[in-house]
Order: structure tokens, then C-alpha cells, then sequence
């Protein structure tokens, strides 16, 4: 007897996973729940465990995308092997040919194709790409556009097969329920699916492969680094399943060299060689039109005011420096500065709850704890991940908090979860040489800390200029609910609890 092993559901917006690595090889003896492959998403990597003991037949390859629910191997638990899928499959395709055309036509029937439910916070999406063109025939299950919100990007399947007819361009912003496309199903449509192997001579590739809907289409990770480099996916050919853009094929792909345009005969000479006066244009992500309606809307529909202050980062620094190795042997993690900011502004915010509120409405909410956001630079841009409950925190769990989140950030594995609900938010500019700033709210919260570069200055202390590593602090905030006093209040208390961190550890 065999087991047929699926890729499992790995979450609401992930239709499909590319096999990583095979830990166990083709033929080898595993035992129930032994690890023998790893699956990664654009989101996550994740390990696939056996689900009996008995021989591994591996049914696809390392680098290869298959969809959610697509077999991925076979486990011999007993007895003869089973038949190899792939040669199942190959068997069963002309005998299917033949029956699917002698099937009198059927009723044809629409199904609308709309916007699902993608996080309780997202109330529309923008279509980013279609991965089928107008009139095509497309095969239930089969990837039809990718999707983007402000927060995530995923592809959405056909519902149905038959002959999709699109109903939204590329670039439109659909409300969550909105129609997108429709699907025509019966009569001649259900056959116009491709599933069986062409019969025309092998080409380069296997026949099972030459013109599948995969053919020059991109994963959502490998479109990710082809827009970030400005390659077109026409550019790149595909090495995974069907002809499909793999991660690896856009990270290999290099841009085309543009021709030189032929000197004009008639030009005179020029006195000074010019050198190259190229420019280009990229069309916006999404999600960077996304950021800039936001953060344009938060300047319109608040009244945001910003006040400063200055932080001697001494006390801080020799804290630093005296306990710093022990820390990390003692906690696994280094203590940085935002564990410091973190916890210093979650007990301001206790003390001035008006800088924790949001205005909903005609009411202002107040919060009893700090959730507070930490603005972290991903390579699809700007994301805010939250440390949840950072008031009932130790130092060594936000930094270890921090660091998860940041490496997720930069993996762009975060998820909706972890980047919704903030009451407050940190900013750091000065990791980038920022020495002063203005940072703009994370709506719909009220208010947002800007830390900076630390530079050494000359400062009075008790009546003698010293040399200190000093850094300015920013909080911008919303007049509306945060008066003059209560601002600059809450900013100088996290000026007390930084410049004489003690007060934080003892609560005074």
C-alpha cells in the first residue's frame, strides 16, 4: 500500500510552495513524522514530515512550484510499489482526449470571480498583475492575477474552469467582495482546459511541459526581484515546473543592455565628451501607491504637530558597556537602544494614555496596554511590525521581539498579524545618518516617536562643558486629541526615563 502525500495548507493567501531541499532521498526508508523535505512560500519556510513509515518515491523535484494540495511524493508502506503518478497520468491522458470530445455540450453558466477576505484591517486590493490574458481558457485551481494589498501580495485561483472573461485591468483598486473577472463554464469551455500532453515531437523541454499556462510566468517571490530590478519577465526564461520563473532564475537574470543610439552624421564635433544622459521610468508598486495615499491622507485629515528634545546617551551607553556580554550570555540576544525607547515610552504612555488613544469617529479610544509598532525598512519598502504588550516586556524579550520581527521584515515573511493593531510607533532615521526629522503619524494612531543619529557635543553639566553623545528625539502627534502640554510632558518623561534608565528598572 501507498500513502500519497499533498502539499498541506500552509495559509489564507499561499496557493503554492516551491520545494527547497529534499532532506530524505528517493528510495530511502523514513519513519512517521521524520522531516523529509523543506516547502517555502513567499511568506515562510516550513518543514514537510512524513506521514507513515516505509520507502520515499519523490514525485517532484527540488526547485519545483506545485499548488496547494498537488502531490509531492509517495510513501511504500508495504507490499509492491505503486505505479509512478507521472506515468499514470501519461496513460490516462490520450483515453481522456477522446471521451472529453464525444461529451455533447453542456449549459454554459458565469461565475463571478471576486476579491476575497484577505485581514480584518484590508478593505480592498489592487490587481497587480494578470497572470492570464482575456479569453483564455483556465483550469480550476489555476492561478489567474496576483493580488496586493497595502501590507501583503497574493495570487488568487480560478474558482472554476473555463474561459475567463476580466472584468478589472491591471493597476484598479478593487473594494474586498469586488467583482474582477468572470469565469464561462459548460459546453466546449470545460474541454479548452489544458490537461492533456501534446502530441507534437519533443522540443528543448518535455512535451508534458511546452505550453502550459506556467510557461514565462513568474512566481510572487521571482516578481518581486524582477520589479526591483527593472526586468521585464518576457527577458527571463523559466526553469521550474512547466517553463515557470523560479526565484532563482529572476535572481540570475540580469538586464539587457540598452542599445546605442547611432551618431547623428550631421552633429559637429562637440568640444567636451557627454557622457551618458540616460533616464527610465518604472511604474509605482502598488504598495508604494498604497504608502503615499496613506501617509498623504494622514497629512490632510490631521492635525499633526511635532516637538523636540535632546537625550544625553551616556547613561545609556556605559549601561551598554558594562553588561552587554553578560547580557547576551545570559539571554542569547545584545541589548541594543530600542529596548531601551521600547520600554521607556510603554511607561510614558501609561502615565499620558491620551498619547496611547485613536480618534474612531466622534469618540476617542483609550488603550490600557502599548502595542507598540516598530518601523522597520523592508526591500519592498516601509512595514511597521507590532510588539504586543511591550509594558509587561523585559528588556531581553523585546530585543529578542525586535530582532525576530526585523529579520522577518527584511525576509518579507511577516505576516498581516504581525503588522496590524499598533497604538504607537517608533521610528529610528538615525540608523541611516538622520539628525533631525519630522516623522509623520501611523494612522490611525496618534502619535509617533523619531529617534536619530547620536553625535558627540559640547553640554553644560553642573556648570562644566563636557564632551556627550547626544541625540535628538522628535514625537509628531495629533492636536485634535493630544494638547500642547501633554506632548511635550510625555516627551521629556522618556527624556528622564533614558538619561537615567535605573528609573525604569526600579518604576520611579
Amino acid at each position: 500500500m501507498a500513502i500519497e502525500m499533498k502539499v498541506p495548507s500552509v495559509g489564507e493567501s499561499v496557493t503554492e510552495v516551491t520545494i527547497a531541499s529534499w532532506v530524505k532521498k528517493d528510495g530511502d526508508f523514513v519513519k512517521m513524522d521524520e522531516v523529509i523535505c523543506e516547502l517555502e512560500s513567499d511568506k515562510a519556510t516550513f518543514e514537510l514530515p512524513a506521514e507513515g513509515d516505509g520507502i520515499l518515491r519523490i514525485l517532484a523535484k527540488e526547485g519545483e512550484t506545485l499548488a496547494i494540495g498537488a502531490p509531492i511524493c509517495t510513501i511504500e508502506t508495504g507490499g509492491a510499489a505503486a505505479p509512478e503518478a507521472p506515468k499514470a497520468a501519461e496513460a490516462a491522458a490520450p483515453a481522456a482526449a477522446p471521451a472529453a470530445e464525444s461529451k455533447p455540450a453542456a449549459a454554459t453558466s458565469i461565475i463571478d470571480v471576486t476579491v476575497p477576505t484577505v485581514g480584518e484591517s484590508i478593505t480592498e486590493v489592487t490587481i497587480a498583475s494578470w497572470s492570464k490574458k482575456d479569453g483564455d481558457a483556465v483550469a480550476m485551481d489555476e492561478i489567474i492575477c496576483e493580488l496586493e494589498s497595502d501590507k501583503a501580495t497574493f495570487e488568487l485561483p480560478s474558482p472554476q474552469a473555463g474561459v475567463l472573461k476580466i472584468v478589472a485591468p491591471e493597476g484598479s483598486t478593487i473594494p474586498i467582495g469586488g467583482v474582477i473577472a468572470k469565469i464561462e463554464v459548460g459546453g466546449a469551455v470545460a474541454s479548452a482546459a489544458p490537461v492533456a500532453a501534446p502530441s507534437a515531437p519533443a522540443q528543448t523541454a518535455a512535451p508534458s511541459k511546452d505550453g502550459s499556462y506556467a510557461t514565462g510566468h513568474p512566481s510572487p517571490a521571482a516578481s518581486k526581484v524582477l520589479a526591483e530590478k527593472g526586468i521585464e519577465v518576457t527577458a527571463v526564461s523559466g526553469t521550474g515546473v512547466g517553463g515557470r520563473i523560479t526565484k532563482e532564475d529572476a535572481i540570475k537574470a540580469e538586464k539587457p543592455a540598452e542599445k546605442a543610439a547611432p551618431a547623428a552624421a550631421s552633429a559637429p564635433a562637440a568640444t567636451v565628451a557627454a557622457g551618458p544622459r540616460g533616464s527610465r521610468r518604472e511604474k509605482m508598486s502598488s504598495l508604494r501607491k498604497t504608502i503615499a495615499r496613506r501617509l498623504v491622507a494622514v497629512k490632510n485629515e490631521t492635525a499633526m504637530l511635532t516637538t523636540f528634545n535632546e537625550v544625553d546617551m551616556k547613561p545609556i551607553m556605559d549601561l551598554r558597556k558594562q553588561y552587554k556580554d553578560k547580557f547576551k550570555d545570559i539571554h542569547g540576544v545584545g541589548l541594543g537602544f530600542m529596548s531601551f525607547f521600547t520600554k521607556a515610552c510603554a511607561v510614558a504612555l501609561k502615565e499620558f494614555p491620551v498619547v496611547n488613544a485613536y480618534i474612531d469617529g466622534d469618540e476617542v479610544v483609550f488603550n490600557d496596554f502599548a502595542d507598540i509598532s516598530i518601523a522597520v525598512s523592508a526591500p519592498r519598502g516601509l512595514v511597521v511590525p507590532v510588539i504586543r504588550n511591550a509594558e509587561k516586556m523585559s528588556f531581553a524579550e523585546i530585543e529578542a521581539e525586535v530582532v525576530k520581527l526585523a529579520t522577518k521584515a527584511r525576509d518579507n515573511k511577516l505576516t498581516l498579524e504581525e503588522m496590524t493593531g499598533g497604538t504607537f510607533t517608533i521610528t529610528n532615521g538615525g540608523i541611516f545618518g538622520s539628525m533631525l526629522s519630522t516623522p509623520i503619524i501611523n494612522a490611525p494612531q496618534s502619535a509617533i516617536l523619531g529617534m536619530h543619529n547620536i553625535v558627540e557635543r559640547p553640554v553644560a553639566i553642573n556648570g562644566q562643558v563636557e564632551i556627550r553623545p547626544i541625540m535628538y528625539i522628535a514625537l509628531s502627534y495629533d492636536h485634535r486629541t493630544i494638547d500642547g502640554k501633554d506632548s511635550v510632558s510625555f516627551l521629556v518623561r522618556v527624556k528622564q526615563l533614558l538619561e537615567d534608565p535605573m528609573r525604569m528598572l526600579l518604576q520611579v
